[in-house]
């Protein structure tokens, strides 16, 4: 009587859990990585919310604020931004810069900055044209390959 063969040969389960493994190595830095994203996208989502009150001081004063508390801004941490400052640069730019958390995140964002820099159209005009970037520094910037790529250099 001939048997007929059921189930799998061990062999056969060896190879499917090599090929999950394998596939597993590749998935979870990737997966790594994406967090890492969403979490600066939370970041510069912080960062930006000053940017109407920014915006409509210079529509109604013609100029940029000294500094951040004439806007009012009032900024409490979160559990991805540890602070958010305002700076004034010339009367034709302003910056918000945003530091990541010190902890939570991961290596490359850690306690690292965010920058966006805020550039008057001239000193006549009411509009503004804002750039997003890690400072030009991976240093004490966020690393390059976690921006979106609107913040990336080009």
């Amino acid at each position: 009587m001939k048997r007929v063969q059921q189930g799998f040969t061990l062999i056969e389960l060896m190879i499917v859990v090599a090929i999950i493994g394998i596939l597993a190595a590749v998935a979870l830095p990737a997966y790594s990585d994406y967090i890492k994203k969403s979490k600066v996208t939370e970041i510069i989502g912080v960062a930006s919310q000053p940017k109407a009150a920014i915006q409509e001081w210079l529509s109604v004063n013609g100029s940029f604020p000294a500094d951040g508390t004439k806007l009012g801004l009032e900024f409490n941490s979160t559990k991805y931004v540890q602070s958010l400052t305002y700076t004034k640069g010339t009367d034709t730019s302003v910056t918000l810069a945003a530091k990541a958390a010190t902890t939570g995140i991961g290596a490359g964002v850690d306690g690292k900055n965010l920058v966006l820099t805020g550039t008057r159209e001239s000193t006549t005009a009411d509009q503004m044209k804002w750039t997003c970037s890690n400072g030009g520094d991976e240093t004490t910037g966020i690393a390059l390959k976690y921006l979106p790529a609107s913040c990336k250099p080009t």
